[in-house]
């Protein structure tokens, strides 16, 4: 009984886990906004720029690197063929298929970039106390348990 009293006296708003999933939702509504007018979500831009930085990587392996679960991945990549921005090719010796990007691919990443950059730098602003790095540092790790 006494652990259950404990328990109600808790400070469940300062949760890590809850305020972690809520600040991630929140900055990913509002890069779609920003990226709407261009015909991708934050996920196919993070996916974009993931095949622009990163060429030659599987499915899996992508999946990996950009911690997004594959099947959602391979949903986007599928999307993101469809648009004309993304070429998949299953290249012999590689389990899997591999995606690149199309000159239309390229020029999407070219002109997303700088919202991309204009909102990073928006955010910073709101973080800047606590200072950014800070934020980022713990958040780095805290990806890394």
């Amino acid at each position: 009984m006494h652990d259950y009293i404990a328990a109600m006296q808790d400070d469940f708003s300062q949760c890590l886990v809850l305020n972690t999933r809520m600040a991630a939702r929140a900055i990913t509504r509002r890069a779609d906004r920003k990226l709407r007018p261009y015909g991708v979500t934050a996920a196919q831009f993070t996916i974009l720029t993931s095949l622009q930085s990163q060429p030659g990587l599987s499915v899996t392996e992508m999946a990996d690197r950009i911690a997004m679960d594959r099947t959602t991945l391979s949903r986007n990549l599928d999307l993101l063929e469809t648009k004309g921005v993304v070429i998949s090719t299953r290249p012999s010796g590689v389990n899997g298929r591999v995606c690149v990007l199309t000159d239309a691919g390229r020029e999407l990443v070219a002109q997303t970039v700088p919202v991309w950059r204009a909102s990073q730098a928006e955010l910073r602003e709101i973080l800047v106390r606590p200072d950014f790095a800070v934020v980022i540092t713990a958040l780095q790790q805290l990806s890394r348990l």
